[in-house]
């Protein structure tokens, strides 16, 4: 089992208020969250109009799987008209099979 999170930041370039960050930020996490059904969190930069930083996790049965679904999240992001991809990173726990969690 494989818990994975990745760490993005988005330059909106049209954003002149909070408010338009919050609904182009809405927009990518409802998407993102729809789609694939992960947690998306606006997690730094909350008081910049036109940069944010987001973390959305997921749990996958394998690497593989958790590098399909990173790869699936980057071209969503990417995709997006409203805002630029300035930064991406990924980190991947791997929990043995065999492990008890108490």
């Amino acid at each position: 089992m494989i818990v994975a999170v990745a760490l993005f930041e988005l330059h909106i370039p049209h954003a002149q208020s909070l408010k338009d960050k919050r609904m182009i930020v809405r927009s990518v996490r409802d998407k993102l969250r729809y789609h694939f059904d992960i947690s998306v969190k606006e997690v730094a930069l909350q008081d910049l109009h036109q940069r944010a930083r987001l973390a959305a996790s997921f749990v996958a049965l394998d690497n593989a799987a958790a590098d399909g679904i990173f790869e699936k999240i980057q071209t969503t992001v990417t995709s997006n008209g409203d805002a630029t991809l300035n930064g991406w990173t990924t980190e991947k726990l791997d929990f043995d099979e065999t492990v008890v969690l108490t």
